[in-house]
């Protein structure tokens, strides 16, 4: 088909696996007024060189899921279509060789079985019988997943291009897009080479094209380009056709069977960024030249694991270009920026395991206009201000890409771009022993050191108690028995302006906002399913005005769906102020004492109770203060413009002294929210769950006549009865460690995993949050009666269960 239509439903920009496999699922899901634009032919940017290896497990359930979902749509592909696709399910194999990596490999074996995925531990010899090739003298087990496999990338796009034409897609090869035209905030039309096409609907999958793209109507996708090397070897004595993938992560390298002899790559902790000033004009079916002397390190590396390519012919060393981002996390979604502008690129070499899944996902985003399960690890909205530095994204990104095959340690940070985004607390916070993290490029002090007992402030990663314990345990300590100061300034913070402010929230809000000046309301933000889209506290601050704070990471996503959200014809705007307001929590049964030794307001519980905001006097400066707790104890958050936070800081420091007033840190509050029980949004709770599930129904207005957005959702729900419900763990033996995702047993049957988890230092226990699951209904009877086993690194241990908070659940420490 040559004639180039005036109008489509939706256009998909790019013809690689990921473009054709949306217009595959896009068409089938009755968009067949859809067309595919590819600039040159289809796989020619980087999908025909991609290595091909498929493997499925992630530390997300819906990513695997997703993952899982490409094995099942290639298994079936070539019998539906007709054409080969190159699809072999030959299992795949994943070596440990030291102790840490061991146990590294056992965790993911647990989350694999927590998934419903079947994954194997092997002994080196068993390992040598599937892959008898290598040398296993350093080996100390392994993991092997049968249901892994490997596919030829051009053969397995060609196959979905045609499955989308049979179910009525078109698709249009040498059609380069020039540019995109919006109006109102919307995709109107897409001009190409060949002539304009009007639509609804604009999807781009271009690759390492993307971020250009995007960026001409004002999208931010951040991805960039690196250098990836790997090597086609001579037919070899000995290599099976059925031979499986091997991933060697201490040795960085991977490794999978062609034609009988070897393909073999790796992620060198020294990647070569591409395209710096730009990707060169006409760039396609383009290889770059080999550099042998980088692949140098990976080779040496390999030789030691596979003696018998000291021997053999080398084909070629391919030099391909890939497009990675900076959490090596690929992305998927309805830009922020623009209504209908989808994105589905940065796929970090590994789109055409995920090629089929990802497709499908972002057709259903597109058909349904949210997506249908929760994709946050993957969402286009995870990402912020910094990423729209160009610079900074590719520092990141090397870092990421260097620690592709590196050891996943709990609790790990990047070190890469920092300092970005400073608190103005960050230098006394880091002369009195912070150990920041990082978020969305704030700094955040995770933990505090003692210096004056030669304590250092870096962390030291283990998968045993790791070196900060300790200290965190001490910060604990006062939270609980004197009083904290935490810097929170990295919150988001957005304004509801408007006349219709009340109504346009009460609609977005599943908790009552109708509420007067000076509450604070706690509140999820719901869709249409029911499921937790936000979870944040609204405090209004005027008749049409209020104040909303949500997580660091969540600045975007949260922005853009209250916004999006807004009731057509509502005079109500919002705005991001984060970056106006610092916020000092002051947290602990001490904080009253604190506070009244700086302030002349009246800060008792009968005048400033429990979920309230009052502006307040500190040093000269106007404080909103709010009366809330995320670490269960009397508390406040202490709101103030930036310019106030160093003398403020100060004032309250040097009114602590005499009560034992200690800084702490982000991993504190983490280890007191969790004897608490509260939930944190994107672990315990999120799009996929409910209140209702949650044991958040006390946050929901159902009982009140007023319509919300995913009220209907809630009530089908009710009245169905639930399916899930989330419960607390407790492992009577404190050397346990809990990380999320083990894998719940109730009465020796799998029935989920651990959404989040962690140690209370109060109680002297590891801690655990998930979901217990029957498709026949869940109720607290059915959850308390009955026997728990946690499998901890493959291994079981006896589990207490818990639907009432592990600290104070009568909240006497907090309403005093």
């Amino acid at each position: 088909m040559t004639d180039l239509p005036e109008t489509a439903k939706a256009v998909i920009i790019g013809g690689g696996i990921i473009g054709c496999s949306t217009a595959y699922h896009l068409a089938k899901l009755g968009w067949t007024d859809t067309i595919v634009l590819e600039r040159k032919k289809l796989t020619s940017g980087t999908t025909f060189h991609a290595a091909g290896l498929v493997g499925q497990l992630r530390s997300n359930a819906n990513i695997t899921q997703l993952l899982g979902y490409s094995v099942d749509l290639y298994n079936k592909l070539e019998e539906e279509t007709g054409l080969a696709t190159g699809w072999k399910m030959n299992g795949g194999l994943r070596l440990a060789c030291n102790e840490d990596r061991w146990t590294e490999v056992k965790r993911q074996a647990t989350t694999a079985n927590s998934f419903g995925l079947d994954m194997q531990l092997l002994t080196p010899k068993e390992a040598q019988d599937l892959w008898p090739l290598m040398d296993i003298e350093d080996v100390i087990g392994a993991a092997f997943l049968p249901t892994d496999g490997q596919a030829n990338p051009s053969d397995i796009t060609q196959a979905l291009a045609k499955g989308a034409r049979m179910a009525g897609a078109r698709i249009f090869e040498d059609t380069k897009v020039v540019s995109i035209e919006t109006e109102d905030g919307k995709v109107k039309a897409v001009q190409t080479e060949n002539g304009r096409v009007e639509c609804d609907v604009v999807i781009c999958c271009a690759g390492q094209w993307t971020r250009n793209l995007a960026a001409t109507v004002g999208v931010n996708v951040p991805l960039v380009s690196v250098e990836h090397q790997y090597m086609v070897t001579e037919k070899i004595d000995g290599v099976p056709r059925n031979l499986p993938t091997l991933r060697d992560p201490d040795r960085l390298t991977y490794y999978k069977e062609e034609v009988g002899g070897l393909v073999v790559g790796g992620y060198e902790p020294n990647p070569i960024p591409w395209a710096v000033e730009g990707i060169p004009r006409g760039f396609h079916y383009t290889l770059l030249d080999s550099k042998f002397d980088h692949f140098e390190q990976i080779m040496e590396l390999v030789l030691g694991r596979v003696p018998a390519l000291e021997t053999a012919g080398i084909k070629e060393l391919i030099n391909g270009p890939e497009s990675f981002t900076p959490d090596g996390n690929f992305i998927l979604g309805e830009a922020p920026e623009l209504k209908n502008f989808y994105v589905g690129a940065g796929f970090n070499a590994f789109g055409i395991a995920a090629g089929g899944g990802a497709g499908m996902a972002l057709a259903e985003w597109v058909h349904k206009g949210e997506p249908t399960l929760d994709l946050w690890p993957v969402d286009i909205r995870r990402f912020g201000r910094p990423h729209f530095d160009t610079d900074w994204v590719r520092t990141r990104t090397l870092e990421a890409y260097g620690k592709h095959y590196t050891m996943a340690w709990p609790n790990e940070e990047h070190s890469s771009g920092r300092p970005c985004r400073k608190s103005p607390l960050y230098d006394q916070l880091k002369a009195q022993g912070a150990c920041f993290g990082e978020k969305l490029g704030w700094e955040r002090p995770n933990w505090f050191a003692d210096l004056s007992a030669g304590e250092e402030p870096v962390d030291h990663y283990s998968f045993g108690r790791q070196n900060w314990f300790d200290a965190v345990g001490r910060e604990h300590k006062a939270a609980r028995e004197a009083a904290v100061l935490i810097d929170q300034t990295s919150f988001a913070k957005f304004a509801l302006k408007g006349p219709d402010a009340e109504r346009a929230l009460s609609w977005i809000a599943a908790n009552d906002v109708n509420k007067p000046v000076g509450s604070l309301i706690y509140t999820q933000m719901l869709n249409m399913r029911g499921g937790i889209e936000c979870d944040l506290t609204v405090t209004r601050i005027a008749h049409d005005e209020y104040y909303i704070v949500t997580g660091t990471g969540f600045a975007t996503h949260d922005f853009n769906w209250i916004k999006r959200n807004i009731p057509e014809g509502a005079n109500a705007q919002l705005f991001d102020i984060t970056s106006s307001n610092a916020v000092l929590s002051l947290m602990g049964p001490k904080a009253r004492k604190i506070l009244e030794k700086v302030t002349r307001d009246d800060v008792s519980n009968e005048a400033f109770a429990f979920g309230k905001m009052k502006t307040i006097g500190i040093g000269g400066c106007p404080v909103q203060a709010m009366r809330v707790t995320y670490v269960g104890e009397l508390g406040w958050e202490l709101h103030l413009p930036v310019e106030y936070a160093a003398t403020v800081f100060q004032i309250l420091q040097q009114a602590g002294e005499e009560f034992s007033l200690k800084l702490a840190g982000y991993r504190a509050i983490e280890s007191l929210r969790l004897e608490k029980g509260y939930r944190a949004w994107g672990s315990d709770i999120g799009p996929d769950h409910t209140p209702l599930e949650a044991g958040l129904g006390w946050a929901v207005k159902l009982g009140k006549d007023i319509d919300f957005l995913g009220r209907d959702g809630l009530l089908r729900q009710k009245e169905a009865g639930i399916k899930k419900m989330m419960a607390g763990f407790t492992i009577d033996d404190p050397n346990v460690i809990l990380l999320g995702r083990e894998t719940v047993y109730r009465n020796g049957e799998r029935v989920g995993w651990l959404s989040s988890g962690g140690y209370g230092y109060t109680i002297g226990r590891s801690i655990g949050y998930g979901y217990i699951r029957n498709e026949q209904g869940v109720n607290a009877e059915y959850v308390l009666n009955a026997n728990y086993e946690l499998e901890v690194a493959t291994k079981r241990v006896k589990a207490n269960v818990h639907l009432k908070p592990l600290y104070d659940p009568e909240m006497k420490n907090i309403k005093c």
